[in-house]
């Protein structure tokens, strides 16, 4: 689940030497993933107090109070900071006390920078608090800074989860298909491993299509030569792509010692900014042509690819874990399919302005996962063509399946009274845990003292609630269903018959 790896991440940072205050609630990941909130609710004495009203559209308000005592925590915390860049006659640099600090540029100011530092995590306690799923960007109001020994009020107004009336969701009838793996699938497999163990041959031929050649190059612009276009016995492969479109297409034909003028123009976003649209000229050398030689399908490269005595053994190794990934895309599928036949039996009302949050939400996951790759989001958007708010008009759809999909199993969770234990929570923490390098009881620890358990044992919460909804169901053959659903009508639903849900059919 990724928000208990996100749980996980964030308690090995609590860990850290000075990693923060696990009693304020240093910033980690915002959301909330509580099934539901009371129109007013007043929390225990902690780091933050928070009073909870709903608005219309799954949108509510959180008045937040950060007490007197935490306040002046930070006040003085911000004014150690400060400090240690200030210089003043009789204390060492860097050793200034708060006081004087507070003294020398006024409480306002070492308020308003404690303010900056800490409104995030106050933000987290409150959201955490408040026990609600947040959803889009919040609408924050600080009030008036406090006098000294005064708490400190913010309003947070943000959309949160809908509500879900469930239906019928035991029980459901879907379709689920059958692991099939094709001699095709087996031969494209076998094909992609001897591409793995091809060779290139020399050739005395002219260049084809998929040949490789070795090369050498001056690159000119304006009959100058420029930075980073010259190279010597330069591999490429024809076709492959790699250089400036229209570059690779004329060297076929080509022979060893051969000499081409290349001319291409380089793209207007190409990395190198003072040749982007340029007009360029090549004087090209080809010194060897090289063909790709595929081995040929049989005993021996069984044995060479992966050690198997027979070709036919191979073949059989390679059906077995196609197999095996069929039957696993398979159960995704059919674990998708009951959740959607159960979001179809119930009653959700999902604003239009909450599933445009949810969107954004759902872009910005996938335009940081692409950064953690190495794609920036100005490239990303490049490539792609659109600005960010067309991007999210486009996730719109599936934002809607994901928040009427968490409503449902809320609603479930809430329905069958599901409530982890303990050991189950720990169970869930520990693939996470091991792949972070951390034991899964401290972990769970540093998540009880940060008062963030409760958020994980909700999410292990609504993992049950949709286990439990496919042990529930009732699989049946995808071609009764697909059957079955084209002759489905509402009078056969009022009559108890129930819809058939086939996998990547429409919900309702």
């Amino acid at each position: 689940m990724r928000d208990v790896e996100d749980d996980v991440e964030n308690a090995g940072e609590q860990e850290r030497p000075g990693g923060g205050d696990e009693a304020a609630g240093e910033p980690g990941e915002h959301r909330a993933d509580g099934h539901g909130f009371q129109a007013i609710v007043w929390r225990p004495m902690a780091a933050v107090r928070t009073n909870v009203t709903e608005l219309p559209e799954s949108r509510v308000r959180v008045q937040a109070e950060v007490p007197a005592e935490e306040v002046e925590r930070r006040v003085r915390e911000a004014a150690r900071q400060l400090g240690r860049q200030m210089r003043i006659p009789g204390f060492r640099k860097g050793k200034v006390p708060p006081p004087i600090v507070i003294s020398r540029l006024g409480r306002e100011a070492v308020l308003d920078e404690a303010l900056r530092a800490s409104l995030g995590s106050w933000y987290a306690d409150a959201i955490e608090r408040a026990g609600i799923a947040p959803v889009g960007e919040p609408d924050l109001d600080v009030a008036e800074l406090p006098d000294e020994g005064q708490p400190l009020w913010f309003t947070i107004e943000i959309g949160v989860r809908p509500r879900a009336k469930l239906g019928r969701y035991r029980g459901l009838e879907v379709g689920r298909r059958e692991p099939v793996v094709d001699q095709e699938r087996i031969d494209l497999e076998v094909d992609r491993l001897r591409e793995q163990f091809a060779t290139l041959e020399t050739v005395e031929r002219p260049a084809q299509a998929g040949d490789h050649v070795v090369i050498d190059y001056v690159g000119y612009v304006d009959d100058e030569p420029f930075e980073g276009g010259t190279a010597r016995d330069q591999l490429l492969e024809l076709g492959s792509g790699r250089l400036i479109p229209g570059f690779e297409e004329q060297l076929i034909g080509a022979a060893a010692g051969e000499r081409r003028t290349v001319e291409v123009t380089f793209p207007e976003d190409h990395q190198a900014e003072q040749l982007a649209g340029r007009r360029a000229r090549f004087e090209i050398t080809v010194t060897e042509v090289k063909a790709k030689r595929l081995p040929e399908a049989d005993d021996e490269f069984a044995l060479q690819a992966g050690g198997f005595d027979t070709l036919g053994e191979l073949r059989e190794d390679i059906a077995s874990r196609l197999r095996e990934a069929e039957e696993r895309a398979i159960e995704r599928e059919f674990e998708q399919a009951v959740l959607d036949a159960a979001v179809g039996e119930a009653s959700v009302e999902v604003p239009d302005k909450l599933v445009h949050a949810r969107a954004h939400e759902l872009l910005a996951d996938t335009l940081g996962a692409l950064e953690r790759q190495g794609i920036s989001k100005e490239a990303y958007l490049r490539i792609a063509g659109k600005d960010e708010e067309t991007l999210a008009r486009e996730a719109e759809p599936e934002a809607e399946r994901a928040l009427k999909r968490e409503a449902v199993l809320a609603a479930v969770v809430e329905a069958e009274g599901i409530r982890p234990t303990d050991e189950e929570v720990r169970e869930a923490l520990e693939p996470a845990a091991q792949r972070a390098g951390a034991d899964a009881e401290r972990v769970m620890d540093r998540l009880r003292k940060g008062e963030r358990l409760e958020r994980v044992r909700q999410d292990v919460a609504a993992d049950q609630a949709r286990r439990l909804l496919v042990r529930e169901a009732k699989p049946i053959p995808i071609e009764r269903a697909k059957a079955r659903d084209k002759l489905w009508t509402p009078e056969k639903e009022d009559a108890g018959g129930g819809r058939i849900w086939t996998p990547g059919g429409s919900p309702g």
